[in-house]
């Protein structure tokens, strides 16, 4: 059973860095292929932020991401990363983690979530 413990959030003023970790318990190539993260602000819907495949050769990001956001991963110590660069008040929200199979087309898999409030 996969399970996604995220950590790493905490309060970081207008300009600066956090890396949020997703320690992914169980996984492996055929359930966690490719690790997405995702945030939601308050009020608003969950987004997208970025996504990861297995062998982290292939990365995605939304457009509020790209150019400011990295997410990385090692397969060895079953975590996925998100560096968060020159953060912006509007980056404020509740992060999460998710895992999607191979062959899959939905995220199945969701961690509880880390909260980044971004202060101006």
């Amino acid at each position: 059973q996969v399970q996604l413990v995220e950590s790493g959030g905490g309060l970081v003023q207008a300009g600066g860095s956090l890396r949020l970790s997703c320690a992914a318990s169980g996984c492996s190539l055929s359930n966690c292929y490719t690790m997405g993260w995702f945030r939601q602000a308050p009020g608003k819907e969950r987004e997208f932020v970025a996504s990861i495949n297995w062998t982290g050769g292939r990365t995605s990001y939304a457009d509020s991401a790209k150019g400011r956001f990295s997410a990385s991963r090692d397969n060895a110590k079953s975590t996925v990363y998100l560096q968060m660069s020159s953060l912006k008040p509007e980056d404020t929200a509740a992060y999460y983690c998710a895992a999607r199979g191979s062959g899959s087309s939905e995220y199945n898999i969701w961690g509880q979530g880390t909260q980044v409030p971004v202060s101006s």
